[in-house]
């Protein structure tokens, strides 16, 4: 009986000691591995990372002048980057489709009529739209315009042109001070789809600017929208478009879908019967 006494208590005794190192060593590990994180939060170095380097780019002088890596499009000296398209935009989404189809197979092209003078760019009224000679995808785009002061003009016939990224998806040029409208087609709205956050428009004869981020579209291999086109506008450094999502072309009658089309394309400027001016346009592809 003695001997069993004995037996148990040796037999527990070790199973105790055994227990109370396993959890020193448990109690051990929690704490080295408690110092480790901290240790690695308090590195600074594990959270560095050196490649890629992104490109230097040289701000332009002022807070309107070009960078050093923008394609400049006008620059006050003449249209040699541009043309007059044979097609231009359409205004329902059949127009729409069909002038696709023609400038993708059917492309024709003749010198632009609108006027150069004083370092600026005028559109000349019956003249017809300027595109690009450049194809682009996503932007950063920077153009100036004026609305002339015009006596009588009013609504959508005070000083209306637009800019169209793609050929197809337009921001509203208008004067918008002081000139009531449709607010889904005043200065800086995405046309008939985005009305802008703000009016952030100046008198007519002032000098304004647009500060356009613009990423295109996206399609599969057969056609199928992958991503939709987004927008952000900064009007007189204002911010009126907030990564607005356009729900397809910028069309002036019906709803707007989107339709398949290359990966980069021209930029248009509209010419909708008013001698609007622009001047100062610069673009860097994203």
């Amino acid at each position: 009986m003695l001997r069993s006494i004995i037996l148990f208590w040796f037999l527990s005794n070790k199973i105790r000691k055994e227990m109370i190192n396993k959890c020193l060593c448990l109690l051990v590990m929690v704490v080295f591995a408690n110092n480790l994180a901290f240790c690695q939060v308090k590195d600074p170095k594990l959270t560095e990372v050196w490649y890629p380097e992104p490109s230097v780019v040289t701000p332009g002088n002022t807070l309107t002048a070009a960078p050093s890596d923008a394609i400049i499009l006008f620059d006050g000296k003449d249209l040699s980057k541009w043309h007059k398209p044979k097609y231009a935009y359409g205004g329902t989404m059949q127009e729409t489709a069909e002038i696709l189809t023609a400038k993708i197979n059917y492309p024709e092209f003749s010198a632009p009529e609108w006027i150069v003078e004083n370092g600026e760019m005028i559109v000349k009224p019956g003249g017809g739209a300027i595109e690009t000679k450049q194809h682009f995808g996503d932007v950063q785009l920077h153009i100036e315009w004026l609305s002339p002061k015009d006596e009588g003009k009013e609504g959508q016939f005070y000083s209306n042109s637009g800019v169209f990224l793609m050929g197809l998806y337009e921001v509203q040029v208008l004067n918008s001070y002081d000139n009531k409208t449709y607010p889904n087609g005043q200065a800086g709205a995405l046309y008939k789809q985005a009305i802008p956050l703000v009016n952030a428009s100046l008198p007519p004869d002032t000098w304004q600017k647009y500060d356009i981020i613009f990423n295109a579209p996206r399609f599969d291999s057969d056609g199928k929208l992958t991503k939709t086109a987004t927008i952000t506008v900064f009007h007189n450094g204002v911010l009126i478009q907030n990564n607005t999502e356009l729900k397809g072309p910028t069309i002036y009658i019906g709803p707007p879908y989107y339709v398949a089309h290359p990966p980069k394309m021209p930029l248009i400027l509209q010419d909708h019967g008013d001698k609007v001016r622009f001047r100062n346009i610069w673009l860097r592809e994203l």
